[in-house]
């Protein structure tokens, strides 16, 4: 699998990255043994996880006992924590180390290799927050630092900030897909600016842009689940299904999988290091692998871009003003 740099550092990750937020719950061990088998021998090295998926981490560490760490490139998150009322989140730096320094305990390991804040918080000064990144850099617990779901001005704030005192921030992990450009309007532009690379997440629309949903919500997708349909409804509408059906007509005329269509769509943007995919089964992921090889034609390119276009307005794209 080829490798990109992330942003403008001399870190390198896969194009495409792992994703392991259902391991531990949906995806039990012998599962995630064989998906992680079969990513590092296609030539994967990004697995991504983060501090609110503790039983992932755990598992994860388990796990890479049976492989050559040197090959692995872990991105880990920090900030988010699970409650019974739902996610709560604590970015100061008491916070954000503690959490770090039991993600490397359930991990196994001694340093992360990126390591990110999960999420902005009003609460904690900015200054707070890129300290604290500092801090885990020059301590050696992790060899990078970047932000993840962060907007267009806190995503250039905190890289200005990291910039005038401290590491510089290499990247930003953000939903990015055909039915989630929202990005582009104001993150993206920030990170090629800046120097950020884009870890995208959900890349494939949650699952919808697989196709899979176009006909109703089959038993045994995650749109199924109780504790993921909400996450997977709000791309299941009208305007989404013009997109998918258009995914899924240029993958019909090229002879591949809507899947594939998707990510190759995707990891053709500006700023894209790598899109980290979850999968149910070993065997779904081996044909998500099958992605890497693919280019679009420029009409297709050209047509997926018309039909998934983001509303962009003033000022974003201000045509004068007064």
């Amino acid at each position: 699998m080829d490798t990109r740099v992330v942003g403008a550092s001399g870190l390198r990750v896969s194009r495409l990255g792992l994703g392991t937020l259902t391991w531990g719950r949906d995806t039990d061990e012998h599962e995630a043994a064989e998906q992680l088998s079969t990513f590092l021998e296609a030539g994967g090295s990004l697995i991504d996880t983060a501090a609110a998926s503790p039983d992932a981490e755990e598992l994860l560490g388990q796990l890479l006992t049976d492989f050559d760490r040197e090959h692995v490139v872990i991105a880990g998150k920090a900030g988010l924590r699970r409650t019974d009322s739902g996610l709560a989140t604590d970015t100061s730096r008491r916070g954000l180390l503690a959490q770090l320094d039991a993600s490397l305990h359930r991990l196994g390991a001694d340093h992360m290799d990126l390591w990110s804040v999960h999420a902005w918080s009003d609460d904690v000064p900015l200054d707070e927050v890129l300290a604290t990144l500092d801090q885990a850099v020059s301590s050696g617990r992790a060899r990078y630092a970047g932000v993840s779901n962060y907007s267009g001005w806190q995503t250039a704030a905190a890289a200005v900030g990291a910039q005038a005192g401290g590491v510089p921030l290499v990247a930003t992990s953000v939903e990015y897909s055909l039915l989630a450009r929202g990005v582009e309007r104001e993150v993206v532009p920030a990170c090629l600016t800046l120097g950020l690379g884009v870890l995208a997440w959900s890349p494939l629309g949650r699952g919808v842009l697989t196709g899979k949903y176009r006909h109703g919500i089959p038993a045994d997708s995650r749109g199924a689940a109780p504790h993921f349909s909400a996450f997977v409804e709000p791309y299941l509408g009208p305007a989404s299904g013009r997109v998918v059906a258009a995914v899924c007509t240029a993958a019909e005329g090229l002879g591949v999988a809507p899947l594939e269509v998707a990510l190759a769509w995707l990891l053709s943007r500006p700023a894209v290091a790598s899109a980290v995919v979850g999968a149910r089964t070993a065997a779904q992921l081996k044909g998500i692998m099958a992605v890497d090889s693919l280019e679009l034609p420029a009409e297709i390119q050209q047509a997926l871009d018309e039909v998934s276009e983001p509303a962009i307005g003033y000022p974003e794209r201000a045509r004068g003003g007064r």
